[in-house]
C-alpha cells in the first residue's frame, strides 16, 4: 500500500484505538491511583516493547538518545500521568475532547521552535476543528456542571508535550524506524516510572483482590494496545506524513471516545454529534492543503 493510503489508514486505527484509551483509564482508576496508572503503564509497555524489539535497541546510535530522551519524557512520560489525573476528575469524553489542542499547538510550536512551514488552508482547517472542539467543551461543562476543570489544564499541558513530540521526532528522528524509536523511548522511562510506583507505595499496599486485579487488567490492554503498539503505529505515521496530519488524530479521538462515554453513561447531546462533523471537515482541510 502506498503512503498516501496508508496514513489514512494509520490515522483511523490510532483514531479507534486512543479513543478506547480513555475508558480504559477511567475503569483502572477505580481500583488504582492516578500516579500508580501513569506509572504501571509504562512499565507494562516497555516490557513488551522489549519482547518485540529488544534487538531493535542496537540500531540506534549515540546522537540518538539525547532526542530519543526529550521526545520519551514530553511526549509520553508526563502526558501518562496528567491523563491519568485529569481522568480521575473529569469525564473520560471530556479529557479527550481536550487532547484536540493537539494539532493546534504542534503547527504554532512546529512553527516556532523547529522551522516547520505550514499552508493557509492548514490553519484555517486546525481552526475549523478546533471551533469544533470549544463547541464540544462548552456543551460537555453544561452537561456536566459538576466536573472539576482544573484538572483540564493537565490535559492542555500534556498537548503541549506532544506536539513537541512530533516536532522532535519528525526533524531528529526520521532516520530510525518506529519501533526503534518507540523501545528506546520506553527503555529511557522504565526506571524512573518504577522509582514513581516504589514511592507511590504500589508494592506495600496492592492486595491483588477481584477488582484491583481488574485494574490492572485494563490497564494491560491500555498499555499494549492503546500505548505499546499504538506508539509504533503513531511514530511510522510521522515519519510518511506531516506533523499536522499526525496530530489530526486527536480530532477523530473524541468521537470514538464519546461514543464509549455514551455505552458507559454520560451524556451527550446533539450539538456535541454536530460538532463532532465539524471536527471532521476540519481534518479534511488540514489534510487536503495544496
Amino acid at each position: 500500500m502506498d503512503h498516501k493510503k496508508l496514513r489514512w489508514v494509520f490515522l483511523f486505527v490510532l483514531a479507534i484505538i486512543w479513543g478506547s484509551s480513555f475508558i480504559l483509564m477511567k475503569y483502572a482508576l477505580l481500583s488504582l491511583s492516578p500516579i500508580q496508572v501513569g506509572a504501571i503503564r509504562i512499565l507494562i509497555t516497555t516490557l513488551f516493547l522489549l519482547l518485540i524489539g529488544f534487538k531493535k535497541l542496537i540500531t540506534i546510535k549515540r546522537r540518538h538518545w539525547y532526542y530519543l530522551t526529550l521526545n520519551g519524557f514530553v511526549g509520553t512520560f508526563f502526558p501518562s500521568f496528567l491523563f491519568a489525573y485529569a481522568v480521575d476528575k473529569i469525564d473520560s469524553s471530556i479529557a479527550s475532547i481536550l487532547n484536540s489542542f493537539t494539532p493546534l499547538n504542534t503547527l504554532i510550536f512546529g512553527a516556532l521552535f523547529f522551522g516547520f512551514g505550514f499552508k493557509k488552508r492548514q490553519l484555517f482547517g486546525v481552526l475549523v476543528g478546533l471551533i469544533g472542539t470549544v463547541l464540544l467543551i462548552l456543551k460537555g461543562a453544561e452537561v456536566n456542571p459538576n466536573q472539576d476543570y482544573f484538572y483540564a489544564s493537565f490535559i492542555l499541558f500534556a498537548t503541549v508535550g506532544y506536539a513537541f513530540n512530533v516536532n522532535i521526532l519528525k526533524k531528529y528522528l526520521h532516520d530510525l524506524d518506529a519501533l526503534s524509536i518507540t523501545v528506546g523511548n520506553f527503555v529511557l522511562m522504565m526506571f524512573p516510572a518504577l522509582i514513581v510506583l516504589w514511592y507511590s507505595n504500589f508494592f506495600e499496599t496492592f492486595v491483588p483482590s477481584k477488582e484491583n486485579l481488574k485494574g490492572i487488567m485494563y490497564l494491560a490492554v491500555l498499555a499494549v494496545i492503546g500505548t505499546g503498539l499504538a506508539k509504533i503505529m503513531f511514530n511510522r505515521l510521522i515519519q510518511i506524513s506531516t506533523p499536522i496530519f499526525s496530530s489530526s488524530v486527536t480530532y477523530l479521538i473524541p468521537i470514538v471516545a464519546i461514543c464509549w462515554g455514551l455505552f458507559d453513561g454520560e451524556k451527550i447531546t446533539l450539538l456535541q454529534v454536530a460538532s463532532g462533523f465539524v471536527i471532521l471537515l476540519g481534518v479534511y482541510m488540514v489534510n487536503k492543503a495544496k
